[in-house]
């Protein structure tokens, strides 16, 4: 163990809105049952615009029938999931008392305020520069749900945006980790969030032929490792954990979930959209993430997959996994919750830490739908339709996250 993992680092507080529902028991629930959050969107974009695609993984529970209407207003949608999520984590943690000082917050995005930027645009465009309102900037900046879990929790000792596309939310959280372990802090608010259900990055992620096209199946789309995959189903949501020194939580008597024991951090050096087929970076991340937790190969009993439900991704994960772990693979019970959620984008790393975590204080794996023929290839024992019992005893799970750019992250979780 290194001088920078001497604090370890537990979980005690969980915080969603998602797809599934409006706050983690609602998610949670939802996703051991198999429950899809893919719906028709009610817009009337595929006739105006052209665009292919019509449904999506929308927000199950709506800001406004949370929040005041002055923070609707205030915020762009993607800081307002944020919000949402937080103030479940820091309620479920016990909403524990710390100087501000030794408080941080890392919450991060993939793309940020999109509707706020369009919405601008739109409005500078057809109503002239007098009409743009004046908290735009704020609005849109990626780091304005950071900002404001910082403002809302009087967070000093740090508020941080870390942009990484699809594993934004993950390495949001391996930093709150790291933050707790080299002294920064003895708490931290950390996750991710992404609000991109919006005409023109549907239209861009379609016109890339990674979306899935199943307009009369919108809950069956999402098929990981399925033969007949044809592209992920975009999402929306945040999650957000709260994480402690084990000394502080031990401290106030708080309820600990796991122990974050591992961060895991590489990049591909590939290309700018498509993972390395040999999967190196991928290997990379996972070894490390062990590594940091004290962990080997027989230690993993779970891993959360990446998995967005694309022809090449997620085989090229699963090779990776083999690759690492080669026949302690037989053991694993793999997750593709994607299939469920769709894909978060910046918030999914953080969701799906959220569901590790879940995973290991409960023992069950969650399932993976939509897998009526699984591919051949496929290398990992795939926990379908049902959740799975993990086993007894000291136990590991990974959660991967992989982004545009070459991006991955794996974090490792264990039982406490």
């Amino acid at each position: 163990m290194t001088a920078a993992a001497s604090r370890e680092v537990v979980v005690t507080g969980l915080g969603a809105t998602t797809p599934l529902g409006g706050d983690v028991p609602t998610t949670w629930s939802a996703a051991l049952a198999g429950e899809s959050g893919a719906r028709t969107m009610e817009n009337d974009w595929s006739e105006k615009y052209g665009i292919p695609v019509t449904f999506a993984a929308t927000i199950k529970v709506k800001p406004d029938e949370v929040l005041p209407r002055p923070e609707i207003k205030r915020m762009d949608p993607s800081a307002q999931y944020a919000m949402i999520a937080a103030r479940e984590a820091w309620q479920d943690a016990g909403a524990p008392e710390v100087d501000g000082e030794r408080l941080g917050a890392v919450v991060s995005s993939g793309i940020g305020g999109i509707w706020t930027t369009l919405d601008g645009w739109d409005t500078l465009q057809e109503r002239g520069a007098r009409r743009v309102l004046p908290m735009t900037v704020p609005m849109l900046m990626p780091n304005s749900p950071a900002a404001y879990v910082s403002l809302e929790l009087g967070a000093q000792a740090g508020a941080h945006a870390l942009v990484s596309a699809c594993a934004s939310g993950a390495e949001a959280i391996g930093y709150g980790m790291d933050m707790i372990r080299n002294g920064r802090a003895d708490v931290v608010v950390c996750g991710g969030t992404e609000a991109t259900i919006h005409p023109m990055p549907i239209a861009a992620f379609a016109a890339s032929r990674t979306l899935s096209l199943r307009n009369d199946d919108p809950a069956g789309a999402s098929r990981p490792y399925d033969v007949d995959r044809d592209g992920f189903v975009i999402g929306e949501g945040a999650a957000v954990v709260v994480l402690e020194s084990a000394e502080h939580a031990a401290a106030r008597g708080a309820r600990v979930y796991a122990q974050l024991a591992g961060v895991g951090l590489s990049a591909d050096a590939y290309h700018i959209t498509s993972p390395d087929p040999e999967g190196k970076g991928q290997v990379s991340a996972m070894r490390r993430a062990l590594a940091d937790a004290g962990a080997t190969g027989p230690d993993v009993v779970h891993i959360n997959a990446h998995a967005t439900s694309t022809k090449v991704g997620d085989l090229t994960e699963t090779r990776s996994i083999r690759a690492l772990l080669g026949s302690d693979a037989d053991h694993v019970q793999l997750s593709a919750t994607k299939s469920m959620t769709g894909h978060l984008l910046g918030g999914a790393g953080a969701l799906e830490t959220l569901f590790a975590v879940k995973a290991v204080h409960e023992r069950l794996a969650p399932p993976t739908i939509n897998v009526a023929n699984p591919d051949p290839e496929l290398q990992v024992p795939l926990v379908r339709d049902q959740p799975s019992a993990l086993p007894d005893g000291d136990i590991v799970a990974l959660n991967n996250s992989f982004g545009f750019g070459g991006h991955n992250v794996a974090l490792a979780v264990t039982n406490v």
